[in-house]
């Protein structure tokens, strides 16, 4: 309430949300703020136990079996912001001057842990006017929470507006990878300021800017690493609680290439060549006959399931149509044992995921075949794969 507040004071918007500590009240404030929405205890660190509820039963699950809640620890709920663009920001301040450090986009959607997502610097799909009210949000949150060292905010840019998701007014897991990406030490500037220094001073370290952002010369894609091979049946779909258990980078002269490094240096590289398998959800189908005519043109065969597969056909392209787990056989299922793909693309059907699903991407982690659970991810495989031909080294 009191983070409200201060965002109400300094006019910059974040989603809607309220506060629950019963089930009636939780389900009436769900209704008020429209579906879906995101569900967290008060307190909790790499988003343990958050869940994105898309009907009141789930809701009501949620508040009777995931959660003890009280008077001092009520239930969080905010308006879950659907395909939106999220971005880190890491940024050093004196109490005075800020300066934003770097100003990440995330590739998967908002929704996905920042911790699972990856992201790149610079920022490459976020308009000028986007990334200059960042900018300016920033400075007034460091401003206004007094803050002196590290900071880091996170935003969600939907329909053209920014919105606040959190303020951490401390080191976040991104430091290291902005560090190596600007050649600014930021913990040792950060450790300056707390004993007393100001950025003007520090101005060495800073490329002598005392505010603005940091500039990088190359991309910088940061991808976390997943223990889901050490884990033989776990489903690898990612959601708001973070399951990755460390990072890499890649680094690039465009975003393909350094996408590309960074998953062959988390395990998962992405194939020159070979068949792209994709099963998506209905809204998403006109989304992946764009990747798929992309793939299609890079020499990538093509296999979906039977509702995508009648979509790729509609728009002309070439596809095998494979059975769905519960529809016989061969399914994907099969087609992934026999080595018959080489890259899946797989999006969740909204509230619940299915077993087929599951069974699909469970499979594809055991034969370590690249699995990608979002649309933009998929979008960032395709300049990966666009950049391996033009570069196979």
């Amino acid at each position: 309430k009191l983070f409200g507040k201060l965002l109400d004071d300094l006019e910059i918007p974040s989603p809607p949300n309220g506060t629950a500590t019963s089930v009636d009240e939780a389900i009436a404030v769900a209704q008020r703020l429209g579906f879906p929405v995101l569900v967290r205890p008060s307190y909790v660190l790499g988003g343990r136990a958050m869940v994105i509820a898309y009907d009141e039963e789930s809701v009501r699950r949620y508040m009777q079996e995931a959660v003890v809640f009280s008077q001092d620890r009520p239930v969080l709920i905010d308006r879950f912001l659907e395909d939106a663009v999220e971005v880190d920001v890491d940024c050093l301040s004196d109490g005075d001057d800020v300066l934003i450090a770097g100003i990440m986009e995330h590739i998967e959607e908002a929704g996905v842990h920042s911790g699972d997502s990856s992201c790149v610097l610079p920022a490459y799909g976020i308009a000028q006017r986007e990334l200059e009210t960042i900018q300016k949000y920033s400075v007034q949150l460091a401003r206004a929470l007094k803050v002196v060292g590290l900071m880091n905010v996170q935003y969600a840019i939907k329909d053209g507006k920014v919105f606040v998701l959190e303020v951490n007014p401390r080191a976040s897991r991104t430091v290291p990878y902005v560090s190596k990406a600007t050649g600014v030490p930021l913990p040792k500037v950060a450790v300056g300021l707390m004993l007393g220094k100001k950025l003007k001073e520090l101005s060495h370290l800073t490329f002598g800017q005392s505010s603005g952002v940091l500039p990088v010369d190359k991309f910088f894609v940061k991808s976390p690493v997943f223990p889901f091979n050490k884990f033989p049946g776990v489903d690898p779909a990612l959601g708001p609680e973070m399951r990755s258990t460390g990072e890499v980078m890649g680094v690039g002269e465009n975003f393909g290439e350094a996408f590309a490094k960074a998953q062959l240096s988390a395990g998962t590289p992405m194939p020159a060549s070979g068949t792209v398998f994709f099963s998506v959800n209905d809204k998403h189908k006109s989304i992946a006959v764009d990747l798929a005519r992309q793939f299609s043109s890079l020499g990538y065969e093509l296999a979906a399931t039977r509702g995508t597969a009648s979509a790729f056909i509609a728009a002309g392209l070439k596809c095998k149509t494979v059975f769905k787990v519960n529809e016989g056989r061969p399914n994907a299922v099969d087609l992934i044992k026999g080595g018959g793909t080489q890259l899946v693309i797989y999006t969740s059907t909204g509230a619940h995921s299915f077993s087929d699903e599951k069974v699909i991407r469970r499979t594809a982690v055991f034969y370590r075949v690249p699995c990608i659970t979002t649309l933009s991810g998929a979008r960032a495989a395709a300049q990966a794969a666009a950049s391996l031909q033009k570069d196979p080294k």
